[in-house]
């Protein structure tokens, strides 16, 4: 018997660095190991701009990456700017040739925006059942503008399911789309198991004086750090303390987050690591006494989950998935977003009491070990899965019967004419 071929769609997949590619690998493992065909189909509308001139053709270049089949879409660059609708027009083409050479039976997005509208398109006009799913971005920033707010309403609409890591972001999607409800599941990521003690450890981490106060990502806007910024600056008049950064601003920010340390007073207390692997990342977790993750919005970030595995103490905001799986004073404290005076004194109250720490840090790592094993998401995927591959029987079975109602016209029809 032939394997039932899943093609997901994706901005970004390892080596890429981002959340939402380790998700994307993630499931396709699992989906592997329950014996699908998995493919991949990767691209993003910022590869149509180039700034050295450069010119290409459209290509599309599979490998074959733990068994999973990797295809990475290019558009092609033919002047300086290529128009999106250009750049969707072409990724769509490419995404259609894959389909009629592999057949899928399944579609899969990641990602409203880009990969969802394209994806659902291909699909629907196929007769394919598509799943998409909403990662946080797409709910929380994208649906402000004007030209996205139909194209969102229309993937929700036309989805067969669709899956949510908050209930938040679920919430949003059925003010949007009503009909969201029935055809939808809320359930976090996960994590594997992190054996710390094998990881190398930075010659950083013998310069972090005092309590250190830690957060980790790529970050940008959505993360708070203006609020942490200005909390620990605060806190520092009173504790002697360091504020570790574990990766870097985004580049288009960048400008805007020197500022926000200026004007913060922090000096001489923060450290910026840059840019770094994640097992380079990982090996810091053990170093912090706090780790703060103070998002204005954030979906279910995967930092979060690798800190509560890093037995850290927790400080989040009561926004998405973090308040979702912190509670407040069992594993974590909560603070509400965008509040400085809050985070202050949250932070004030952990740095102070180090038994706190621990006893908040132990449990996190309890939760993360069994309400956030691979093996939970394992079944949530599955459940998915197994229903949106009955609504593609449904579907073979109703164009079988769609082909056999032309035929029997056609039959009359010839009758009739003799």
């Amino acid at each position: 018997m032939d394997k039932t071929k899943i093609c997901i769609t994706t901005l970004e997949y390892p080596p890429d660095i981002g959340g939402v590619g380790e998700s994307v690998h993630r499931i396709a493992q699992m989906l592997i190991h329950s014996g699908y065909e998995v493919h991949v189909a990767i691209f993003r509308s910022k590869q149509r701009l180039v700034s050295d001139g450069t010119r290409r053709r459209p290509s599309c270049t599979t490998t074959l990456e733990d068994g999973v089949f990797v295809h990475r879409i290019q558009s092609a660059v033919r002047n300086n700017v290529t128009e999106v609708q250009d750049f969707f027009s072409e990724i769509y083409l490419q995404l259609k040739y894959l389909h009629q050479k592999h057949s899928f039976n399944l579609f899969h997005a990641f990602f409203l925006n880009e990969t969802g509208y394209v994806t659902t398109l291909l699909a629907k006009e196929n007769d394919i059942p598509v799943i998409n799913s909403v990662r946080g971005n797409d709910l929380h920033k994208h649906i402000f503008h004007p030209k996205n707010h139909a194209q969102i309403a229309w993937i929700l609409e036309n989805s067969d399911w669709v899956t949510f890591v908050s209930r938040d972001l679920l919430k949003r999607a059925s003010v949007i789309t009503p009909s969201v409800k029935l055809k939808s599941s809320a359930f976090w990521n996960s994590i594997a198991p992190i054996n710390f003690e094998q990881l190398p450890t930075s010659s950083l981490v013998k310069e972090l004086p005092g309590i250190v106060i830690g957060s980790s990502g790529r970050f940008r806007d959505k993360k708070g750090i203006e609020f942490l910024l200005d909390a620990c600056a605060e806190l520092g008049k009173e504790i002697d303390l360091t504020l570790l950064l574990i990766g870097d601003f985004i580049e288009k920010e960048r400008e805007y987050w020197q500022q926000q340390v200026q004007q913060s007073e922090i000096g001489h207390r923060l450290r910026i690591t840059g840019i770094t692997s994640r097992q380079e990342a990982l090996a810091y977790l053990p170093h912090l006494d706090i780790f703060a993750i103070p998002s204005v919005h954030d979906g279910c970030p995967n930092t979060l989950l690798e800190a509560m595995s890093a037995s850290r103490a927790i400080i989040g905001s009561r926004v998405d998935a973090i308040a979702e799986i912190i509670e407040h004073g069992v594993d974590g404290l909560l603070v509400n977003p965008g509040n400085t005076e809050e985070l202050t004194a949250a932070l004030r109250h952990l740095a102070t009491q180090p038994q706190l720490r621990q006893k908040l840090g132990a449990a996190a790592k309890i939760k993360v070990t069994q309400q956030l094993a691979p093996s939970v998401e394992y079944q949530n995927w599955m459940s998915v899965y197994q229903q949106t591959s009955c609504i593609n029987i449904f579907l073979s079975h109703a164009e079988a019967q769609r082909r056999r109602e032309e035929n029997a016209k056609k039959d009359l029809c010839k009758k009739s004419i003799d």
